[in-house]
């Protein structure tokens, strides 16, 4: 084949145009023809597609048609008939003496000629079919531009079109001088016209690069004057910027934006004024759109990159845009005459009216930085005209503009081309508006202020600006939408609410900007003149008052803005009195509540202005320190009467009027029960403090608000817009409390929280279709379980809620359990996942070791808890049916010589065994790990399965003093029966006691304290500013006494007080008969200080749910002298620390109300635990934080630290310690040493929490290394800053609602 045909030519033509086309953008990204032509050498080398284009496939076919008969002849003449080489021995020296004499041969000569004379045709043929093409595309283009003449103005801006879809022709650099000349000014506006199209068709990278580019952006620049020319150059540019470097990109760019300088300066365009408006398809106005438009699109699409270029590059584009923005400012043309200038910026918040540009350029610090230098140092009069025009339009409310117009031009599908003078103002307000608002957010646009500005006096601050928005806001009042599709809402309250929302979640911004006084007086100020009957200078009051209150919800959500809320008194009201803000907003919400303010409740937004004053005061009254402000308001009792009575309202069916709509009715209905939803949470967040959920139990609230809690939680819905966190944290709030845990369980939260753990433990996701295995777990207790199991936790960490929920309820037990039968009930999941004790049981769990296991363990959680333990013991034999599954885990179970087997399940038996029967802090007893160790003996701690326990668990008792060893002391205490002044006796006591404390702390134990906790509670007691409950005036008599029946639960607290008794060596054997006398006395004498039980929990029916830890503390250290523990413990009764200290002494109290007395919510939840809150804030935020987090409550663990006296986490001197520094130095010692135990454990709290093991952690743990001497300095600091707000409160417990 030596000759090509027609139709090969043809065939040829057609490869070649679609290879072409396949390497079209490695072409077209070249930045010169000779970098082209390279890559066409190296394509073989750089594309793995070569060998597949019908191009290539083509070419090996014709050479090897034509050259195949040679190749083989050859291989023929160099091999011998044996098949070896007749030149070399190697296989590649072959195919190379082929390939010479193939390349020699004349058919290698005839075959080349003809490929080459061939292409040529080709490519002749296609360069001349590109040349007719482009003819017929300009031809094309000047009827368009002949026909559009005339028309309507519509957007064929180059820029719009897509450079990718252009052909490019490589050009030369000959050519370009001659393109360059062609521009000049003073040729024939055709030649330019054919210039310009030559031009766009070629590659925007020649020409940026080539040697006459400096006389081609001349005449470029010169051609954008002109209106036949200015499309062109445009799509120009618009090439050129999405297909350059930025290196290149820039000089456009800043040519193009002097270019519409010079334009704006030359033309001297007027502002519309009057009734005048101003028309965008005016020639010149066109033009200029056009230019900003593309300079506004390469601005938004230039931080993608510049980062990659020097900064240089970057900074001569900003400085050029800064300096057309502001170039009328800087030179005087704004101020020149009478007569006001249109200037760029009014058509470039046209085109970009939220200055999206700009917020682009401040968010990386890349850029940002140079903006706000440039700022600063050279165009600070563009920020000056911004803050002018916002003043102006805060200003002119005579001349008050539509809002509606921009928002409409901004979303209306029909473009229009007309805008008025009020329409450009208020464009250039929202793009002015936009660039300040971000400005605000960062430091160094912040200290750009303050700004002069003309017509004021003083220059403009960062709180006047503040203040300038919240008038703005209130102006034209359009209440924030839920709805996401007006985020982008052009009205002047939303725009301001923006930048105020923006400032509330950035807490530098929010002290430099908002928290301040000028700033809060401008946002209460129509509250203020509302409360004092005056009328509020707004147009629509409900709306704007909304608005107010949702900054303010904002502010308060906040530490700092709530401190500034409620200790600082910035305010002035009526006779230039100052008060605190949340004064003011308290009264006022109160006010709304009860529909006193005649202005508001007519209005049709009362409801929802008075829902949003009421989250303001809940963003303080779910805080401790909020609510210890809001409380003698009582805003709680307000809300609740409000919700009662719309409450029965919406039960009520309306009649059918005449006349009226179904629909009107309808609304109505709904409206009410938002307003019913929106109190009931209202009252829900309450209880996000402990005395605040005692509060809402007051109101009679409570089931309602946990069963609407419910209804959201299952729903997964947000606790509030300003909530970080869900509700985990309430809920755990709730179930520290007997009512609130009865609350739980009547909604279904207890129930659904077993279905689910069942869902996980034994159905899992074995439903669903396996894509890919399930991981065996490693771990004791699986990841997918851990939710459910701190859930629990949670729920059963309370005695109050474990005695609520399992008091009298027998475990079912049965013979037989079906596969499908779930559990409902907490009781029901004790009976199958912890009383294992059936082979039913066994057999009916898919996963028996994995539910078994995750029973024990939330078994030993709740044995933590000492009551909770007793409870479970005294009903379900829990030590008994764990003893028996270890003795059948044997190897031999018909023998006695079998070994306990070691698995899973056997260790956490034992580590429950241990936890439950020794009793110790953390130097006293040895609980065993839970995970094997490596060598010959994996588990070296002994099991047992009977009593006595191995005593390897008891560690060596502590040395206790019955002795002092302080002179001292031991020449203080004689004296009391000497001093005739109480105060100063006691005033010696504490300070002879804190020295003690910090100096010889160990000496405090024994005979010693037990000889001052006797002196000082006598002492006490028998002064009348000290007695705070009426004195006992003696003991039961020994009849009844006798007759006295102590429960299961209080039998079995006596023993376990004589086993600790008798390891810390302070009991003897006979001890048995004094400590069950002893508490025989206490139960008739707290029996004749509690009022007759009324209420429903199990709690409250049979006296007091638990063990009286505080008596048995007192036996041990009185050393087993029933008279002498009696008598202290009488007199302790007298004294306000007996409240705190003693539970089961306030129990059902008479000296409450009788409502608090049948709440069933002590007061070392309510009052101490409350204040262990509010100071852990305040002094322990991260510990605080940390609780937080994990859905946990300091309040749980205080309330069960104190209703056990410490007992198992402390040792016993340090118990002994809490419980004389407690009566030594006054009751409030008691919130005092919580928060520093709390602080103590700062470390391994944060710790734990980052693991999701911290509720865990702080039950099972005992506290270690913690001294009450230690610490002691501490207390007195706390005591000096808090005493005044700690002691006084716990001094009104007698009536804690009022």
């Amino acid at each position: 084949m030596s000759q090509l045909s027609a139709e090969d030519e043809a065939e040829l033509q057609s490869l070649l145009k679609q290879l072409l086309r396949s390497i079209n953008d490695r072409i077209s990204g070249a930045p010169s023809t000779e970098c082209a032509e390279e890559i066409l050498l190296h394509l073989e080398e750089t594309d793995k597609n070569f060998h597949n284009y019908e191009f290539v496939k083509y070419l090996r076919q014709y050479v090897e048609s034509s050259l195949g008969t040679v190749v083989e002849e050859e291989i023929k003449h160099l091999t011998r008939g044996d098949g070896q080489h007749a030149v070399g021995s190697g296989h590649d020296t072959l195919i190379h003496a082929v390939t010479q004499s193939t390349r020699d041969s004349a058919e290698y000569q005839q075959m080349t000629q003809t490929l080459k004379n061939t292409m040529i045709m080709v490519v002749e043929s296609l360069i001349n079919k590109f040349e007719e093409d482009q003819m017929r595309k300009e031809e094309m283009h000047r009827e368009k531009q002949h026909s559009q003449a005339n028309s309507q103005y519509t957007d064929n801006c180059s820029d719009s079109d897509s450079s990718f879809n252009q052909s490019y022709a490589f050009i030369r650099q000959e050519q370009l001088q001659a393109l360059a000349e062609q521009l000049d000014y003073s040729r024939p506006k055709e030649v330019r016209w054919e210039a310009l199209q030559a031009l766009c068709c070629a590659n925007p990278s020649d020409v940026l690069s080539c040697e006459s580019w400096s006389s081609l952006r001349r005449n470029l620049s010169a051609a954008l004057t002109d209106p036949d020319l200015s499309d062109n150059v445009l799509q120009f540019f618009a090439k050129s910027f999405s297909s350059s470097p930025l290196n290149l990109t820039r000089e456009i760019y800043t040519s193009l934006a002097k270019s519409v300088e010079s334009s704006f300066v030359s033309q001297k365009l007027s502002f519309p004024t009057g009734s005048t408006a101003i028309d965008i398809n005016r020639p010149e106005i066109s033009r200029l759109l056009k230019q900003i438009r593309l300079m506004n699109d390469f601005q938004k699409e230039v931080t993608i990159f510049w980062i990659r270029h020097p900064e240089k590059y970057m900074e001569e584009v900003i400085e050029s845009t800064l300096y057309l923005l502001s170039f009328h400012y800087e030179h005087g043309f704004a101020s020149a005459g009478t007569e006001k200038a249109l200037e760029p910026i009014h058509l470039l918040a046209l085109l970009d009216i939220k200055a999206t540009w700009f917020k682009k350029w401040m968010h990386g610090c890349y850029s940002r930085t140079v903006v706000l230098r440039l700022l600063e140092r050279k165009h600070k009069s563009l920020i000056v005209a911004a803050l002018q025009q916002c003043i102006h339009y805060s200003e002119s409310t005579n001349e008050t503009t539509d809002p509606q117009s921009a928002e409409q031009q901004s979303t209306d599908s029909v473009q229009r081309s007309v805008y008025t003078r009020n329409e450009l103002e208020y464009a250039f307000f929202v793009h002015s508006l936009c660039v300040l608002g971000k400005l605000l957010i960062y430091t160094n646009g912040r200290k750009l202020f303050p700004i002069r500005v003309r017509k004021r006096k003083d220059p403009v601050s960062l709180t006047d600006l503040v203040v300038i928005l919240i008038k703005i806001m209130c102006q034209h009042p359009k209440p924030p939408h839920s709805d996401t599709s007006h985020i982008d809402c052009l009205s002047p309250s939303c725009l301001a609410m923006e930048v105020l929302w923006m400032l509330c979640e950035r807490t530098e911004c929010a002290a430099e900007c908002l928290y301040q006084t000028p700033v809060i007086e401008t946002l209460l100020a129509p509250v203020i003149a509302l409360l004092d009957g005056q009328q509020a200078k707004l147009k629509s009051p409900a709306a704007a008052l909304t608005l107010i209150a949702d900054v303010l919800a904002r502010i308060a959500n906040t530490d700092r803005g709530l401190s500034l809320f409620l200790y600082e008194k910035n305010l002035v009201v009526a006779h230039s009195e100052r008060t605190f803000p949340a004064h003011v907003i308290v009264q006022f919400t109160l006010r709304l509540l009860e529909k006193e303010l005649s202005s508001l409740s007519e209005s049709n937004g009362s409801h929802t202005s008075c829902g949003a004053f009421i989250f303001v005061c809940r963003q303080m009254y779910n805080t401790c320190e909020g609510l210890q402000v809001l409380r003698p308001y009582g805003l709680h009792k307000a809300v609740a009467a409000a919700w009662k009575k719309i409450s029965s309202l919406s039960e009520r069916v309306p009649t059918p009027v005449p006349g009226a709509t179904a629909a009107t009715a309808t609304r109505e209905l709904q409206n009410m029960l938002i307003w019913e939803e929106t109190l009931l949470d209202s009252l829900l967040n309450f209880a996000a403090t402990p005395k605040g959920l005692m509060l809402l139990q007051q109101t009679g609230a409570l089931n309602e608000c946990v069963s609407y809690m419910f209804s959201r939680f299952t729903k997964k819905l947000q606790v509030s817009r300003c909530e970080k966190f869900g509700y985990g944290v309430m809920v755990t709030q709730v179930a520290a409390t007997a009512p609130g845990v009865a609350a739980l369980h009547k909604s279904g939260f207890v129930q659904a929280l077993v279905v689910e753990l069942w869902s996980v433990l034994e159905c899992g996701s074995e439903d669903v279709r396996v894509v890919r295995p399930k991981p065996t777990p490693m771990d004791p207790l699986d990841r997918s379980c851990l939710k459910s199991f701190l859930s629990f936790v949670n729920l059963l960490s309370s005695s109050q809620s474990v005695w609520e929920l399992l008091g009298r309820q027998p475990l079912a037990n049965k013979s037989e359990y079906t596969l499908r039968e779930m559990p409902t009930s907490v009781p029901d999941l004790i009976d199958r996942l912890i009383a294992v004790n059936s082979d039913a049981k066994i057999h009916s769990l898919f996963h028996y070791e994995q539910s078994h296991t995750f029973g024990l363990r939330l078994l030993s959680v709740l044995c933590c808890n000492l009551d909770s333990f007793l409870l479970l013991e005294s009903q379900y034999n829990i030590c008994s049916l764990l003893l028996k599954s270890q003795r059948e885990n044997v190897t031999e179970l018909d023998s006695d010589d079998g070994e306990l087997i070691i698995d899973n399940l056997s260790v956490e038996r034992n580590h429950v065994l241990v936890r439950v029967s020794v009793v110790g802090g953390p130097s006293e007893r040895k609980l065993p790990p839970r995970a094997l160790q490596e060598g010959e003996e994996p588990y070296p701690w002994p099991m047992f399965s009977s009593y006595p326990l191995p005593h390897c668990y008891t560690l060596d008792s502590p040395k206790i003093y019955h002795n002092s060893q302080d002179p001292e002391i031991s020449t203080f205490l004689p004296l009391s029966k000497d001093l005739k002044n109480e105060e100063s006796w006691m005033e010696i006591c504490r300070r002879q006691y804190c020295k003690a404390m910090t100096s010889k702390p160990n000496i405090l134990t024994g005979k010693v304290l037990a000889d001052l906790l006797e002196k000082v509670a006598a002492h006490l007691s028998n002064s009348p500013t000290e007695c705070f409950f009426a004195p006992v005036q003696c003991k039961a008599e020994e009849k009844s006494v006798k007759s006295a029946v102590l429960s299961s639960v209080e039998q079995l607290g006596i023993n376990t007080c004589l086993r600790y008794g008798s390891y810390l060596k302070l009991l003897t054997e006979d001890a048995v008969d004094d400590l069950t006398l002893l508490m025989k006395h206490i139960k008739i004498f707290l029996s004749t200080q509690r009022v007759k039980p009324a209420s429903e929990l199990i709690t409250q029916r049979d006296g007091y749910p638990g063990h009286d830890w505080l008596a048995s503390t007192v036996f041990l250290i009185m050393a087993g002298d029933m008279n002498r523990s009696l008598g202290l413990l009488l007199n302790l009764s007298s004294l306000l620390t007996s409240a705190f200290l003693w539970p089961a002494r306030i129990h059902a109290s008479v000296h409450f109300p009788v409502e608090v007395a049948e709440s069933g919510i002590p007061p070392v939840y309510w009052c101490t635990a409350h204040y262990v809150e509010m100071l852990l804030k305040a002094e322990v935020p991260l510990v605080h934080a940390a609780f937080r987090m994990s859905g946990f409550t300091p309040s749980q663990m205080c309330l069960h630290w104190l209703t056990q006296c410490f007992w198992n986490y402390l040792d016993w001197t340090e118990i002994c310690h809490y419980l004389s520094t407690c009566v030594v130095m006054g009751p409030d010692y008691q919130v005092y040493m919580c928060v520093s135990i709390f602080k103590h454990l700062q470390p391994d709290i944060l710790q734990r929490t980052q693991s999701q093991e911290l509720q865990v952690f702080l039950k099972e743990d005992p506290i270690q290394g913690f001294k009450v001497g230690d610490y002691l300095v501490f207390m007195e600091e706390l005591e000096r800053s808090y005493r005044h707000i700690v002691l006084t409160d716990m001094k009104t417990i007698s009536n804690p609602v009022e």
